[in-house]
């Protein structure tokens, strides 16, 4: 992985990812980040669109688990 690692900070009571901390940002909303993906900003991280119009931000797949969110 290129970048610096974003990690979960804060989950809801079902376990949806809602907070990351974000190098050089701290603690960041998920709707946050996903905008910041969404416009390039981590490249090593994509944005899953869910049917009820939730988006998820989540790892790029590389073969290892280590870095993944959540």
């Amino acid at each position: 992985m290129a970048g610096k690692k974003i990690t979960v900070s804060r989950e809801s009571a079902t376990g949806l990812n809602t907070h990351f901390l974000v190098p050089g940002q701290g603690e960041v909303p998920r709707g946050r980040l996903a905008d910041q993906i969404e416009r390039g900003q981590h490249p090593d991280y994509h944005v899953q669109k869910l049917p009820d119009g939730r988006r998820i931000p989540r790892s790029n797949p590389d073969g290892s688990d280590s870095n993944n969110l959540g």
